[in-house]
């Protein structure tokens, strides 16, 4: 059908009569002008009225007094017609803005302008660092089957991390593929105000209980552990129509949900501006500490893993799909899996991320297993259902002089294009082909990592940013080891950079009573006014216990810029935050009830709130948990009874 606002007529000619001396053509052709003139003055009134009718419908306000309609020709090309001018074709590029100068309503403006050029192809690693150099043995398991080779069919291609989601908010651990932003939307940071003036609790949500765990009969989880990262989305008032929410939140406009998972079973659901439930909670029915995802799509669809074997019934323990419409369980993978070298344990910590082209999830576990499932999504607004039919591949790997049960995922993968990287217990960093399931290198680490590796381009090369706990490094109860933290080739696994800072670090009498010091937070990569430098967090830097650290290196050099200290220790990774002008910030939380504001250009901090903390639970005061920011309000959740809503200013 052709566009009624770009019409082209046909181009009628006249052929004057052969006979001489008859003057009828000369008669004819001045009728034809002449109305063909009267046409084209008709059509530019027309035209005039139009425009001045879309211009008033759209709102728009001439502040010029006059108003200057305006139509195209069959090209494409702006004709601009002016009472007083005469008509003229003016350059399509030369009026149209670029899409790519304005962000959509589902980029991140922190992530603005795309920068990945996601060109960079796959080097050569090091014959140490290549499968074969470490002995490393590979399966791939379709059900029982175990493949001898694998191309998948729908490929993974995950590009620029502002263009993950076609829908708003937070969505995953770190927010997107390349895991490096947990805020969404600029700050307005007072720098002349009070230390003590810059947060102000909004509000606290203390509905959460205590669950039992087989792990100890010396203590219960509690609250939100590791990482626990909230996910915040921006629905819509179509999509929250099709949802089990409450009628005053389902007819709210320009609602921004809060979804945090607990370690008490549940899942809550929460509006960001006052922590009102949007919804009744979802019963997991067992300890969840990682950090769920919501689809990228804007699929209605919640991914969650479990954190321990302390459900309804014992041997239920792994991940599940649920339907955000009516909290339907659509699948559930469990990660006792007989398949994997690590058989007896199947938490999943791991937060998951989805491919949304190629309609598929990949979810690493604490068995060693790397699941990767075609979701064959079916999602029916009209209807109001959602529906999954999950065809998995799964990858193992083992290698030499490493055990099967040193081989959990903690970490979450990020992904550049069809490569993925994750670390596991036993310290190793792990590239994988996502296509054909095969690694194409992997490396140890100097000790056990549970960071998730941080992705960032630069000029056609691709980098990690990583580090390591103190975990295994002495056979001592108590001692001080070192946290080491890398740039590193992310093609080649070769070390850019590699530093150091002491922590301690407490072993238990069982791993469950373990209290690791040095990088549980993860790292930033700066951003605007900061795109130099990267910043890293370490735990227990003065003694068991004790003391914390922001560093920030240089990401060229690796030297160190600036560096904020305080006594309290930390788990919860630090959040980078910015302005309109590009100017940063970094909020942190830690053990101790206490909230951090830092100026991200010399680490100076000049903001501080103490005492979130409830007063039945007063001993619970550690927040482990990583916070999220969207636009003003931070959301973090405490190893207590309580998610609090922080506003930052």
């Amino acid at each position: 059908m052709k566009n009624q606002g770009n019409i082209r007529y046909p181009n009628y000619s006249y052929r004057a009569s052969r006979r001489r001396n008859n003057n009828n053509g000369l008669y004819i052709l001045f009728a034809v002008t002449l109305a063909l003139v009267v046409l084209t003055v008709v059509l530019g009134v027309a035209v005039y009225k139009k425009s001045k009718k879309d211009l008033s419908g759209s709102g728009s306000t001439d502040t010029s007094g006059s108003s200057v309609p305006t139509v195209t020709d069959e090209n494409g090309n702006v004709i601009t017609v002016d009472p007083n001018a005469s008509i003229s074709i003016t350059d399509p590029a030369e009026t149209t803005p670029d899409p790519a100068s304005v962000p959509g309503p589902n980029q991140n403006v922190l992530l603005f302008p795309a920068t990945a050029r996601m060109d960079a192809v796959i080097g050569v690693p090091d014959p140490q660092y290549a499968p074969s150099g470490r002995g490393a043995q590979e399966d791939i398991y379709h059900g029982q089957e175990r493949l001898s080779s694998y191309q998948r069919e729908s490929e993974i291609h995950m590009g620029d991390p502002l263009n993950y989601q076609d829908i708003a908010g937070i969505l995953t651990f770190r927010g997107n593929n390349f895991r490096n932003c947990a805020s969404w939307g600029y700050v307005n940071i007072d720098k002349t105000k009070d230390e003590k003036a810059h947060f102000e609790k909004v509000w606290d949500f203390t509905e959460l209980k205590f669950k039992s765990t087989p792990l100890s009969s010396s203590w219960s989880w509690v609250g939100v552990g590791w990482t626990g990262q909230a996910l915040a989305v921006r629905w819509g008032y179509d999509m929250q129509q099709l949802m089990n929410m409450y009628p005053d939140k389902k007819s709210k406009q320009d609602l921004t949900e809060v979804i945090i998972a607990s370690q008490d079973g549940h899942v809550y659901f929460l509006d960001i501006e006052d922590g009102q439930k949007t919804r009744d909670p979802l019963n997991v029915g067992a300890t969840i500490k990682g950090t769920p995802a919501v689809d990228p799509r804007g699929y209605p669809i919640l991914y969650v893993g479990q954190g321990d074997d302390n459900g309804s019934e014992r041997g239920v323990i792994g991940y599940r799909i649920y339907s955000l419409l009516n909290f339907e369980m659509m699948h559930f993978q469990t990660g006792l899996d007989p398949r994997a070298h690590r058989d007896s344990w199947g938490a999943c910590d791991s937060s998951p991320i989805i491919d949304a082209d190629a309609d598929t999830l990949i979810y690493p576990s604490e068995n060693g297993m790397i699941y990767t499932v075609k979701l064959n999504t079916q999602f029916d607004p009209a209807a109001g259902t959602v529906s999954v039919n999950p065809d998995t591949v799964a990858y193992r790997y083992i290698f030499d002089n490493v055990s099967g049960k040193q081989l959990g995922i903690e970490s979450s993968i990020a992904i550049y294009d069809h490569y993925g990287w994750c670390t596991d217990n036993a310290g190793n960093l792990l590239c994988l082909d996502l296509n054909t399931l095969s690694l194409v290198w992997s490396r140890r680490l100097d000790d056990d990592s549970d960071v998730t590796p941080v992705i960032e381009e630069d000029n056609g090369h691709v980098y990690l940013y990583t580090g390591t706990e103190v975990d295994w490094q002495r056979d001592e109860l108590d001692y001080q080891g070192d946290s080491y933290t890398y740039k590193i080739d992310a093609m080649t696994g070769e070390t850019v950079w590699r530093k150091s800072v002491a922590c301690y670090t407490h072993n238990g009498t069982s791993s469950s009573d373990d209290i690791n010091g040095g990088m549980l937070g993860n790292p930033i990569t700066g951003k605007k006014s900061i795109s130099n430098l990267v910043i890293f967090a370490y735990s227990m830097t003065k003694n068991t216990q004790y003391g914390n650290a922001l560093v920030a290196y240089d990401k060229t050099t690796g030297e160190e810029v600036w560096r904020y200290d305080w006594n309290t220790y930390s788990w919860s990774s630090p959040v980078d935050i910015y302005d309109e002008d590009g100017n940063a910030y970094i909020v942190v939380f830690d053990s101790q009830a206490q909230g951090h504001l830092v100026d991200a250009s010399n680490g100076q901090r000049i903001g501080l709130i103490q005492g979130l903390k409830q007063e039945d639970y007063a001993e619970l005061t550690n927040f482990e948990a990583a916070p999220i920011v969207v636009d003003d309000m931070i959301v973090i959740g405490q190893r207590s009874t309580a998610i609090y809503g922080v506003r930052v200013s």
